[in-house]
């Protein structure tokens, strides 16, 4: 299966977007832990990966807060389901690992669904972000906890002004 990528400008820095034939695979930020880099007999292809590059750009701007991709999500059925659950997390709230992991039906799952929530591979768009501490506290974060916070507040402060809806995609593939 080939993989397609490019990269683009953000507020939180540079972004590496990937793609396959069956949708977006990946958006990673500079030093994302775990991150990729592009690969030998990866396809530098910018026109296939336009429309994510718009709609991230659009949600950095406030102006988007849907995004409408399709996603080919690679990962366990676990994990998968764990990413779908994100995707339902409404933009600009908040929800604890635990909360998360009764959400999908494993209220013991705690550990399990944030190992899951930590190895999501399409950030921002499956907002892995909006997932803190049973606390309230900012916890771990593949792109560090400044880049998790700058995006939390951005939410938050679009959603003070009742510009939310809740994240809406198609559903992922296994």
């Amino acid at each position: 299966m080939t993989t397609y990528f490019d990269t683009m400008p953000s507020p939180i820095g540079r972004l590496l977007l990937t793609a396959t034939d069956r949708g977006l695979s990946g958006v990673f930020m500079e030093q994302h832990k775990g991150g990729p880099q592009p690969e030998a007999g990866w396809v530098h292809d910018p026109t296939r990966l336009a429309r994510a590059r718009t709609q991230l750009e659009r949600y950095f701007e406030g102006t988007l807060h849907e995004f409408d991709l399709p996603l080919d999500l690679q990962g366990t059925a676990f994990q998968v389901e764990v990413w779908n659950a994100l995707r339902r997390i409404p933009f600009g709230a908040t929800q604890s690992y635990r909360d998360l992991a009764t959400d999908i039906g494993r209220p013991n799952a705690v550990r399990a669904v944030g190992a899951a929530n930590g190895r999501n591979p399409v950030s921002i768009i499956v907002p892995c972000h909006r997932v803190i501490g049973a606390d309230g506290s900012l916890t771990g974060y593949g792109g560090g906890l400044p880049r998790k916070r700058f995006l939390l507040e951005h939410e938050a402060r679009l959603a003070q002004f009742g510009l939310t809806s809740q994240a809406a995609m198609r559903p992922a593939t296994a």
